[in-house]
């Protein structure tokens, strides 16, 4: 009987020896993720501290270029940082950091200078595109070595600033060696580039809408004037003087002078009819000047146009009377409206600043409508005393013919007695005479 054959034994496999994590490895992955981090966070807070100076800077761009051009230096690891403005036809330098002064001087002296092929900026500006030189020295168009040698930079980069398809200016880091940005250094200056443009448009918008709301304001103050005129004129139909103290009084406000006076001629002599302001003159209705081409007023007359001299003070030659009157008034700038009526100056409104500063359009365009309007009171209260007249004529022409009825109707009611007669003569006498008896 043949024996059983013993079993044969397992093979038991080895196993590989299970692999072993480097440690080495594992913190230079953590090291790496801890980088990342904190750099992504120093990225947000750069952002948001440019946000911040956006909203705190409604009126000015400057502190926001600033403050990009600083973080740009910090975290894109460049040796100096600047940003650029372009007013579509120049380059100019709006900010930068950490440029040496010998660096500062190549940068002044380089901008403003037009949008080209030859430079790192000026070629971001021309094609409106990202332009990154790794060297700039092997760039076969650069054309600045004299300035990278001065402010001692080999690589750089910039990014255009864009609104609506227009470059507007450009953010530009530098390296003093020829190594290139990395792809999140870029994209980070394409962030800064935007918040640049919004900072950029923010003031635009602002600085619109505060114009528009001084052109509101000056409007309606303007209205207020004109009414407040018109119901002068309305309430003083025989009387002229309020209604002139009215409208100096708001020339010299409304068109920020130091001093405003209305002129009327007098013959061949201008004589002051109104007045208002510090600048010493003669009692109104007395004051008078020569109605000659020497004086603001003569030749505003003279020509029936509008004179604006800058400094009468210094116009010895063409305004002789009127420089002489500007040193001892202490006077510069003059600004002098004609009176027209029926084409014909009878007088002017005059403006004037002890400093040498032109009035704007506005204000002369201004002081031309309250000049109508003095022309508007003077004619209304000439018409009206006409028309007083005329009526005080037309009264005592009815008064006397209704006399003349009565002492007639007497003659023929009294045939045979002439007492009747001169009776009704005498009170008609009496009337219309105003005579006492």
């Amino acid at each position: 009987m043949e024996r059983a054959a013993k079993p044969a034994k397992a093979k038991i496999e080895a196993r590989p020896p299970a692999a072993r994590k480097s440690r080495t490895a594992d913190g230079s992955t953590g090291r790496e993720l801890e980088k990342r981090l904190t750099e992504t966070l120093e990225q947000q807070a750069a952002t948001s501290e440019i946000l911040r100076v956006i909203s705190s800077s409604r009126t000015d761009t400057q502190p926001v270029f600033d403050t990009i051009a600083a973080n740009a230096l910090r975290l894109c690891d460049a040796r100096f940082s600047a940003v650029f403005r372009f007013d579509g036809e120049l380059i100019h330098l709006a900010a930068f950091r950490n440029l040496t002064p010998e660096g500062t001087a190549a940068f002044r002296s380089t901008y403003p200078c037009q949008p080209s092929r030859g430079g790192t900026t000026q070629r971001a500006i021309l094609t409106r595109s990202i332009v990154h030189m790794p060297d700039v020295l092997k760039d076969p168009e650069y054309v600045y070595q004299e300035a990278a040698e001065r402010a001692d930079f080999r690589s750089a980069l910039s990014v255009p600033m864009l609104r609506d398809g227009e470059v507007i200016g450009t953010i530009t880091v530098y390296r003093d060696a020829a190594r290139p940005f990395p792809d999140a250094q870029i994209e980070l200056l394409k962030t800064f580039a935007d918040q640049a443009v919004i900072a950029v448009e923010n003031v635009r918008l602002f600085t619109e809408l505060q114009a528009r709301n001084r052109e509101l304001t000056d409007s309606l103050t303007q209205q207020t004037a004109t009414a407040e005129i018109l119901r002068v004129i309305s309430g003083s139909p025989t009387e002229i003087q309020s209604v002139l103290d009215v409208v100096a009084e708001s020339a010299a406000r409304l068109c920020d002078a130091f001093d405003a006076s209305i002129f009327r001629v007098d013959g061949d002599r201008l004589r002051l009819a109104a007045h208002h302001g510090p600048i010493p003159y003669g009692p109104v209705g007395e004051f008078n000047v020569p109605l000659v081409r020497g004086t603001i007023g003569g030749r505003t007359v003279l020509d029936q146009r509008t004179v604006h001299v800058v400094d009468v003070q210094a116009e010895t030659e063409e305004f002789p009377e009127a420089s002489q009157y500007g040193r001892r008034f202490g006077t510069r700038t003059s600004l002098s409206v004609p009176l027209m009526r029926e084409g014909i100056a009878i007088g002017t409104i005059h403006l004037r600043r002890t400093e040498a500063r032109l009035f704007a359009d506005r204000q002369i365009a201004l002081l031309q409508t309250f000049a109508d309007q003095a022309v508007i009171a003077i004619e209304n209260v000439r018409l009206f005393k006409e028309l007083e007249a005329r009526n005080s004529d037309l009264t005592e022409a009815l008064e006397q013919q209704t006399a003349t009825s009565e002492i007639l109707r007497v003659i023929s009611q009294s045939p045979t007695d002439v007492q009747p007669v001169f009776d009704t003569i005498a009170a008609a006498v009496l009337k219309l005479c105003s005579a006492s008896s």
